[in-house]
C-alpha cells in the first residue's frame, strides 16, 4: 500500500539560469535565457514547448547532467553548478530517477535484474533488494513478468519496467523526457495513470519535458517555454484520471 506523505518543501530552486552552447570558432547559442523557477515536493509538472524551446536542456541541468552558464540551480539543496562530476553522479544515484522515451533497459537482464540494478549501486542487501523490487513490480502490475527479458515484453511493459527502475530507490525527484513518445494512446494513458498514482501516493516530484498532448492532459502545473524563456507558468486541473 502506498503511504501518503503530507510535507511539501522546495525541491528545485532556479534563479537567473542562462545556458550557452559554443557554435563554431567564436559564437554561442543561448538555449536558456534567464530562467527563474521554484518546484515543490510532490508536484506533477511539465516543461512544455516546441522543439528548440529549451525544455530538454533545462531538464538536463535539473538532473545534474549539465551545468548552468550563469545563474544558480539548487536541486535537493545542492548547487548544481558547484558539484563535481562524482558529487553529481552520487546525487543522481541516491535521490533521482530518470525515465526516457527509449526505455534503456539492459537486454540480457530479466525484469527483476533491470529493476534491481539501482539498488546494487546503492549497496543494498540482497533481502532489501528483493523486498523493494517485488513491492515496486507489484505497484506496476509486473509481478508476472519478473523473469522475462525486455525482448519478451510489449512497449508499454518495457516502459513500466523503466518506471519501476526509476522508482525502486524511492527517489524524491523523477525526471521524464518524452516518456510516451514510443507508445500508442492506450499504453500512454496507462503509463501516465501509473505515474500519477505513484506521485499521489509517495509524493515523489515528477518533472516532464514534453510536447505530447496526452502527457499535458495529466499535468497539474505547466511551464511553457518559448525561445529559452518561460512564457507561462500555470497550475491546472488535470483532466487525466486514475
Amino acid at each position: 500500500m502506498l503511504t501518503k506523505i503530507m510535507a511539501q518543501n522546495s525541491i528545485v530552486e532556479v534563479k537567473g539560469l542562462v545556458k550557452r552552447f559554443p557554435m563554431g570558432s567564436s559564437g554561442f547559442f543561448t538555449a536558456l535565457k534567464g530562467i527563474d523557477l521554484t518546484v515543490s515536493e510532490g508536484e506533477f509538472m511539465g516543461l512544455v514547448g516546441p522543439s528548440g524551446s529549451g525544455k530538454t536542456t533545462f531538464l538536463n541541468i535539473i538532473g545534474t547532467l549539465d551545468k548552468p552558464s550563469e545563474g544558480r540551480v539548487d536541486v535537493l539543496e545542492k548547487d548544481v553548478g558547484s558539484l563535481t562530476s562524482k558529487q553529481a553522479a552520487q546525487l543522481r544515484k541516491e535521490e533521482m530517477g530518470f525515465i526516457f522515451q527509449s526505455f534503456n533497459l539492459l537486454p540480457v537482464y530479466t525484469v527483476f535484474e533491470n529493476v534491481e540494478f539501482p539498488l546494487l549501486l546503492l549497496n543494498k542487501s540482497a533481502g532489501e533488494r528483493k523486498k523493494r523490487v517485488m513491492e515496486t513490480l507489484e505497484w506496476l502490475g509486473l509481478t508476472s513478468k519478473v523473469d522475462s527479458r525486455p525482448a519478451q515484453l510489449s512497449g508499454g511493459e518495457c516502459q513500466r519496467v523503466a518506471i519501476a527502475r526509476a522508482m525502486v530507490k524511492r527517489p524524491k525527484l523523477v525526471l521524464a523526457d518524452e516518456p510516451t513518445a514510443n507508445l500508442d494512446a492506450e499504453n500512454s494513458h496507462n503509463i501516465l495513470r501509473t505515474m500519477l498514482k505513484l506521485n499521489e501516493g509517495l509524493k515523489t516530484c515528477f518533472i516532464f519535458a514534453t510536447h505530447d498532448e496526452k502527457v499535458i492532459s495529466y499535468l497539474q502545473r505547466i511551464v511553457h517555454l518559448e525561445d529559452g524563456r518561460i512564457a507561462k507558468d500555470m497550475k491546472v486541473r488535470s483532466s487525466g484520471t486514475l
